[in-house]
């Protein structure tokens, strides 16, 4: 089993930086995979970027050059550093983590991200 425990959301202005954190514990191990997902009211879950054990990372279309991904999977770490952010990057941020032996995701409990017009 694997936990996530992400903080470092909030309030911000449009055109704003804000940078999210998460942990895992547990089987750390048996991650291949974390990122970011987000969710917005009303609207289904969807990726914001991914970041794969050698480094390679990946990046939603609407995120692309306003977003970085960084971590470590092996010490269980992901961050999502947020800068040029739009009112429509309000959403519930949350940290995923997946394990492809046997497939399994796991996610963490969500964190708030509000930017204001």
């Amino acid at each position: 089993q694997v936990q996530l425990v992400e903080s470092g959301g909030g309030l911000v202005q449009a055109g704003g930086s804000l940078r999210l954190s998460c942990a895992a514990s547990g089987s750390i191990s048996s991650i291949n995979i974390m990122g970011w997902y987000r969710q917005a009211p009303g609207k289904q879950r969807e990726l914001v970027a991914y970041i794969i054990g050698g480094g390679s990372t990946k990046y939603a279309e609407s995120v692309k050059g306003r977003f970085t991904i960084s971590g470590d999977n092996a010490k269980g770490t992901v961050y999502l550093q947020m800068s040029g952010l739009k009112p429509e990057d309000t959403a519930v941020y949350y940290c995923n983590a997946f394990r492809s032996l046997p497939p399994k995701n796991y996610w963490g409990q969500g964190t708030q991200v509000t930017v204001s017009s």
